[in-house]
């Protein structure tokens, strides 16, 4: 453990009165030539940086920085020269020791949050919808609520700003988990903490790392994607190059051809224009993602048991050895099948193969990113559900509860950086499940982006909506919907489970990684307090 630590602990456990004495003699030849220092430290006490009360208990918003410890002393030196002359002096003040606590930082996916919105400012004339919200939900702006319902949060829940908004007939700004105004309350039920003027979270500040794993499945991107690097990465069904000079359509893998023999050398599937994309499952393990441009279909089916991916395009069939991979961009040594499907244009028309229909194959790790919009238009589901959609479905337990046995790996991750993830939903009962964590963000200060993201109801509207994963957006935007449930994919709060390649940020959680001492000394009083006679 870092030393700055113990010194803390240690710092936290006294709280005993120090006291000692010196004597001494400026003359030793004159025995009435003594003089005598007494020092006495008393017990600490201890504020917490960042939040109010007392270290043993902490009150008021926000997160603990730091302590601040005020160590009360007392010195008093007394002397005599000769006879029954003596002198007294003291000296009163405190010894103060701060500890600024450094985090231990971590890189953390977004798809951990069950709802992240960056953009909401206090008191802004809009309210959180009521409902029951699972999963960590955190906001680098404020939370408003209102009076038309009830609000249930199961996780923990944060805000970058100090105080929440509350909508009465004015809107009420406070530091602290309810409020109320003429006779009416406003109290949120927040099962596992309300924790405001907490630090914002960085965005990510474009979508290069997912365009640039479907190349090599490390997603380390140094700069923004060039023709060049395309070129020497993606061929066609025809075995040709992606063109030196662009391409206005179509649909490459990354392989290569050596001794006659295709091999997958990338993370996934890039397609170049805009193109509906239809996801599906074949047999026991196959992951089949059906592209249409214009007139054009092309089929990638991806087999991680037999380890082949198949395209299909017309009268042509490229068979490749070898599937989609994730690699640790630290070590190259590889994590795993999965694949990212990037549409360098916008996705028109995203969905399964019709409503109740499995469209995501047990253990098949996917993430679509598009550099625009992505279009949903109907049922988006896992061949074998995470989590349970009701209380009672196990019995005795709530809604968005584990069912065990249930996770092969299964995971889909949804994002775009530069546009909305819109709502078009075309099935007749005008209900839609979407198994996904939801992803519209990006950081408008990087340049690379708007920042204007958000979920956003463009069709028809919509009877009940069930998110299972998460929605992660810049903006809350209107989805149209009479219920919304999101239920949090809780696999994806446990040990680092996450689509491959969704965006991420680095966050300072978990366990304290050091600190920071500086001490200082605060003298009060100072006196002479000699007897003269």
């Amino acid at each position: 453990m870092n030393s700055a630590v113990l010194v803390i602990a240690s710092l936290l456990t006294s709280n005993l009165v120090f006291a000692q004495s010196f004597t001494g003699s400026l003359n030793p030849s004159d025995p009435n030539d003594v003089f005598l220092i007494t020092f006495t430290l008393s017990a600490p006490t201890c504020t917490p940086i960042g939040r109010g009360g007392t270290c043993a208990a902490p009150s008021g918003p926000g997160v603990i920085t730091g302590y601040s410890y005020i160590y009360p002393y007392t010195m008093i030196a007394q002397g005599r020269a000769q006879g029954t002359e003596k002198s007294t002096l003291s000296d009163r003040g405190a010894i103060i020791m701060n500890a600024s606590l450094i985090a231990n930082a971590t890189t953390q996916s977004f798809a951990a949050w069950g709802m992240f919105i960056d953009q909401w400012p206090i008191c802004n004339g809009s309210t959180l919808v009521p409902g029951t919200i699972s999963g960590p939900v955190f906001t680098n702006g404020a939370w408003t609520f209102g009076t038309s319902g009830s609000y249930i949060f199961t996780d923990t829940v944060g805000s970058a700003s100090a105080q929440a908004g509350y909508q009465f007939g004015s809107c009420s700004q406070v530091a602290g988990p309810s409020a109320t105004s003429g006779g009416t309350t406003i109290a949120p039920t927040f099962q596992n903490g309300f924790n405001l003027g907490q630090p914002t979270v960085p965005l990510p500040p474009n979508d290069f790392n997912q365009e640039q794993a479907v190349l090599d499945g490390k997603g380390a991107a140094g700069g923004a994607i060039t023709n060049a690097q395309l070129n020497a990465a993606l061929k066609n069904i025809s075995q040709v190059a992606y063109p030196a000079g662009g391409a206005a359509s179509g649909v490459f893998l990354p392989y290569s051809v050596v001794g006659g023999v295709n091999t997958f050398t990338g993370g996934g599937i890039y397609v170049q224009g805009n193109a509906t994309v239809k996801l599906s499952t074949s047999g026991a393990s196959a992951q089949v993602y059906t592209i249409t441009q214009g007139g054009t279909v092309t089929t990638v089916t991806v087999n991680p048991v037999a380890n082949t991916t198949t395209m299909v395009s017309g009268g042509t069939t490229l068979n490749i050895t070898g599937v989609p991979e994730q690699i640790d961009p630290a070590t190259s040594a590889v994590m795993g099948p999965a694949t990212m499907l990037y549409d360098n244009g916008a996705i028109t028309n995203l969905s399964g193969p019709g409503q109740g229909v499995a469209a995501i194959q047990d253990g098949a790790d996917v993430t679509i990113t598009a550099s625009s919009n992505v279009t949903i238009t109907g049922d988006i589901l896992y061949k074998t559900p995470p989590v349970t959609l009701a209380a009672n479905q196990i019995p005795g337990t709530p809604a968005d509860t584990l069912i065990p046995g249930n996770n092969n790996g299964q995971a889909l991750g949804i994002f775009t950086a530069n546009g909305d993830i819109q709502l078009a939903n075309t099935q007749a009962n005008n209900n839609i499940e979407i198994d996904a964590s939801l992803a519209t963000i990006c950081d408008p200060a990087s340049g690379g982006c708007s920042g204007n993201g958000g979920l956003v109801n463009t069709g028809n509207a919509i009877n009940t909506l069930n998110i299972v994963g998460g929605r992660i957006q810049n903006q809350i935007k209107n989805i149209g919907a009479t219920t919304r449930n999101v239920f949090f994919d809780r696999r994806y709060a446990q040990n680092g489970f996450a689509p491959a390649w969704f965006p991420s940020t680095t966050v300072a959680v978990g366990n304290v990684g050091g600190a920071t001492i500086t001490p200082s000394v605060s003298r009060v009083q100072w006196m002479n307090e000699t007897a003269y006679f």
